[in-house]
């Protein structure tokens, strides 16, 4: 008898995963609490996919023999708390993927500059002429590339929701940025938890893989004094020099890997702020352990584009630049947004808190910022943190009047940067809505 997969969630993930699994020949039921949009739906019916929206049959779910969830949805509802007490495994679709597959994995993970480190590898991966896929948390569901094309390699940017229904998947390169908190609603406000979600990255790496991290960062820097590997270490840092790995001196980038020696000028980098150095370090160390070439490496963090929805320079108007940053949806984001600044700045802020601490902008907004422009439903917790430090400070409801309120505030040569530092799902359908509506009234000014 085929063995029964049922798959929680029918959008790119969930769909992938129905894709493999029935070309593997297993049962597959997609299962959906809310609407399955159009273009997946279409998909199921092409692979002749069972599928169910707006409903979770619960009994079909609980004879399966294996669920795969997808990672929005959390591991305290009922629904999967009740499949944990059967023995029903529960896992990622990345995991699911794994199974099937020997391509080379390097996976990246952090609170912060993932998705900016995963399309610079990935950047550089073509650009070595490397047969390479992107996947996880941006680009297409690893599973359906698996099913369908043949990567010798894939970049996989892996948030701490999918490391959590990993299991036995193995990254062959495990990039670890930072951690700072973020969604601990998701592990009973307890930093630890989420701590060991993010170490998640480094289980079953063996002698001959990799792991690239930041030893600046206090909490790795913390968490490594007691963890035990057979991988390759490679740090990387900004404060000092290290043996082997990537540092910063003297404004000079170098990347010292098993005699694998690069240096470049900081200022020949594509994206400035100190971030980007920390993501560029990563995605060099990374080329080097892959032996990709020297000029390639150096070519790549050069002529890398960036990300859409991170510091996006939008346009200039009337020697106002606006920059659009709605992917900083946490404070350390937004630290790291501030931070890159060099011109004074009109900062709009806010949308779903999710237990900010703003008191580690205080000295940046001091040094930087001029005006605030507060989004959201309740922008109560930010006018308590920043009213009485910055000359003006306002409220708006909606993206047209907060463009218009910045636009106001701001004079030429000055900067209007939209770096929330919150979820958007209070005034937006997500952070890339919240983006686009902000370019769209920023041209219409």
């Amino acid at each position: 008898m085929n063995k029964r997969v049922v798959i929680l969630g029918g959008g790119e993930s969930g769909v992938g995963a129905a894709v493999l699994a029935k070309a593997k020949g297993l049962d597959v039921l997609v299962s959906d609490i809310g609407k399955i949009s159009d273009k997946y739906k279409n998909a199921l019916q092409e692979y002749k996919i069972d599928f169910e929206e707006e409903k979770h049959s619960k009994e079909l779910i609980l004879s399966s023999d294996e669920v795969i969830k997808s990672p929005g949805i959390p591991d305290k509802t009922p629904l999967i708390v009740e499949l944990s007490e059967k023995g029903i495994p529960v896992i990622s679709e990345i995991e699911f993927a794994g199974r099937y597959t020997k391509a080379k994995m390097i996976c990246i993970t952090g609170s912060n500059g993932k998705t900016t480190t995963t399309l610079m590898l990935y950047h550089m991966l073509k650009k070595a002429g490397l047969n390479v896929g992107l996947a996880g948390n941006v680009g297409e569901s690893l599973a359906w590339q698996v099913a369908e094309k043949k990567f010798d390699h894939y970049v996989v940017e892996l948030s701490s929701f999918q490391l959590d229904g990993m299991y036995r998947f193995k990254a062959d390169i495990a990039i670890l940025l930072n951690i700072t908190p973020d969604h601990l609603d998701r592990y009973d406000y307890k930093m630890q938890n989420y701590v060991d979600s993010k170490f998640r990255i480094t289980q079953n790496l063996t002698e001959s893989d990799a792991f690239v991290y930041c030893q600046d960062d206090e909490i790795i820097g913390k968490e490594m004094k007691n963890w035990n590997s057979m991988a390759q270490l490679f740090p990387f840092s900004v404060k000092e020099e290290l043996k082997n790995g990537g540092y910063l001196e003297n404004e000079l980038l170098t990347i010292d890997c098993n005699e694998y020696k690069i240096s470049m000028d900081k200022k020949d980098l594509s994206l400035q702020g100190i971030h980007n150095v920390y993501n560029s370090l990563a995605s060099g160390i990374a080329g080097s352990v892959l032996r990709i070439k020297k000029d390639v490496i150096r070519e790549s963090l050069s002529d890398f584009q960036g990300v859409m929805h991170r510091l996006e320079k939008v346009v200039k108007v009337r020697g106002i630049q606006f920059i659009n940053d709605s992917k900083a949806t946490n404070i350390n984001s937004t630290w790291y947004a501030l931070e890159s600044m060099e011109e004074p700045v009109v900062w709009i802020v806010g949308g779903v808190d999710k237990g900010n601490d703003y008191s580690i902008l205080f000295d940046l907004v001091d040094e930087k910022v001029k005006g605030i422009v507060c989004l959201g439903v309740d922008n109560a917790k930010i006018h308590e943190a920043f009213d009485g430090k910055v000359e003006t400070i306002v409220d708006a409801d909606s993206m047209e009047k907060a463009v218009q309120l910045s636009y106001e505030i701001a004079n030429k040569d000055e900067i209007v940067l939209l770096s929330p530092a919150c979820a958007s799902f209070d005034l937006f359908k997500s952070y890339e809505d919240r983006g686009d509506q902000f370019k769209d009234e920023v041209r219409n000014l």
